[in-house]
């Protein structure tokens, strides 16, 4: 796994500053005020720090911005970055801060310097989340992110604030890893693997194979997978961190790679779809996060992990296949292969755990990249309460949401002549229709949300927590509302 980098939190020690390596970061307000820490700075770079500060491009500066002096005299750090940041910085002003000194940390140390900044943990979380690089397919050596060490006034309570975070940010290059793998390499099998090991960090994790799904009735997840040497597989992960109150469940759509089976996709672009597992590896990421943080709540994280591949056994347009709810559905697409996955691996989480809400994220669909584009996920839900915490949590931390209609209208399109229900409604509303075709197995008095992460699972050019390709979207608003509305009150 891409590793996080060090943070390392320690008591100010002007006398440290001169001899830091790498680079050092220091925050000043936008009136300009030097903290003991910018004055010693200051001082060594014989009064370098002043003049950009009282210089036309510093007050010229928006919140967040970073003004950079490059091999300051002095010091023996390469680089002073300014960070244009406020005592009680915004949210947006500490991400844009962080990550772009998290761009630079590949390989390089980093001294901070947060003065009386009052959230250092959130600037620190953003640079951690910003130093990723995938690099597990080139020969090379990779270099790894560098030692955060930070300055604090109460070390203590920043390691404190900090620790949760690192947790996180563990969870979120795990998913990053997971969707920007390969699909010779990310079988099924070797998918199955890597949440099995994650036992060692107190789940309980069980793989069940194509017998047992079979036996179960999950025709629906089956019949994705049967055209592929790589068998379906779907894993089970619990955390038990609460007490004895019901699990939320969390499902993720593993199609480890998708050519639209007999329905095959155009060839330009086919190769992206290695990360269709982006639902599954956002589970799989937050159930890391959650035990590496010891959260206080029930959680269970469901995954169906298939390859939709054409071949003589393959499912075909116009087959009659039947879930494990029992309804039979009618394959007009077979490229509208991840709901038929999900459908199961639901109608099994509701069956065995019984949970409090259910969540289930997907590469769903290109049609809420058109709705939405790449900066929010679209979340379709049964329940205002669930669905309004998700996009409270997913606000919060900095991930785009937004909800998406439901109706019968909707469903009405998924009409077929010849079985209960067909697996597409049409070019209109492809979004909402999907979205429909999964509330068909939902239980009545379960909350559920439904979250198509198409356009905002893996993307072309960088965001503020990452660069172009995987983005760990979803990591951190799960987790976040597993804190604000699933983790049991400490005391």
């Amino acid at each position: 796994m891409t590793n996080i980098a060090t943070v390392d939190v320690v008591a100010a020690d002007l006398d440290a500053i001169a001899q830091a390596k790498g680079r050092v970061a220091v925050v000043i307000g936008a009136e300009g005020r030097l903290s003991p820490a910018a004055r010693r700075l200051n001082r060594l770079t014989r009064g370098a720090v002043k003049r950009l500060v009282e210089s036309d491009t510093f007050t010229g500066a928006a919140a967040g911005d970073v003004l950079t002096i490059g091999w300051p005299q002095g010091m023996e750090a390469e680089a002073l970055d300014i960070l244009v940041l406020d005592r009680r910085a915004s949210d947006d002003a500490l991400r844009k801060a962080g990550a772009s000194v998290g761009k630079g940390l590949i390989g390089k140390d980093l001294l901070l310097l947060p003065g009386t900044l009052r959230d250092t943990a959130d600037l620190v979380e953003a640079m951690v989340l910003r130093a990723y690089e995938y690099t597990a397919q080139k020969t090379a050596e990779a270099k790894q992110p560098g030692t955060i060490t930070v300055q604090a006034s109460d070390p203590n309570a920043l390691r404190a604030a900090v620790a949760p975070r690192l947790a996180v940010a563990e969870g979120v290059f795990f998913t990053r890893d997971l969707v920007s793998a390969p699909a010779n390499v990310l079988t099924t099998t070797e998918f199955a693997k890597q949440l099995k090991d994650m036992e060692a960090l107190g789940l309980k994790v069980e793989v069940l194979e194509e017998d047992a799904l079979a036996a179960l009735g999950m025709g629906a997840l089956l019949a994705v997978g049967q055209g592929s040497d790589s068998p379906s597989k779907v894993v089970v992960m619990e955390w038990q961190g609460g007490g004895d109150e019901a699990p939320l469940a969390l499902i993720g759509k593993g199609v480890v790679f998708d050519t639209g089976g007999i329905s095959l996709k155009p060839a330009a672009g086919m190769e992206d779809m290695t990360m269709d597992m982006g639902g599954a590896g956002t589970v799989a990421g937050t159930m890391k996060a959650l035990a590496l943080r010891k959260a206080k709540a029930n959680v269970v994280g469901l995954v169906g992990l298939v390859e939709n591949m054409p071949s003589g056994n393959a499912m075909r347009p116009g087959d009659v296949i039947t879930s494990m709810k029992g309804d039979t559905i009618e394959v007009t697409n077979t490229d509208a292969e991840g709901r038929l996955v999900l459908c199961d691996v639901m109608w099994y989480a509701q069956d065995r755990f019984e949970p409090a809400g259910m969540i289930d994220l997907a590469t769903l669909t290109g049609a809420i990249i058109i709705g939405l584009g790449h900066h929010n996920a679209g979340v379709f839900s049964n329940d205002d309460g669930l669905c309004n915490a998700l996009t409270k949590a997913a606000g919060a931390v900095g991930e785009g949401a937004w909800r998406m209609p439901l109706g019968d209208a909707y469903a009405k399109q998924l009409k077929s002549r010849i079985a209960d229900v067909n697996n597409v409604g049409g070019r209109p509303a492809g979004s909402i229709t999907a979205a429909e075709f999964l509330h068909r197995f939902v239980k009545d008095g379960t909350p559920w949300c439904h979250i198509d992460i198409a356009g905002v699972a893996s993307v072309k050019a960088e965001t503020t927590f990452a660069p172009a390709g995987a983005t760990g979207w979803g990591v951190r608003a799960l987790d976040q509302l597993v804190q604000s509305a699933f983790e049991t009150p400490k005391g």
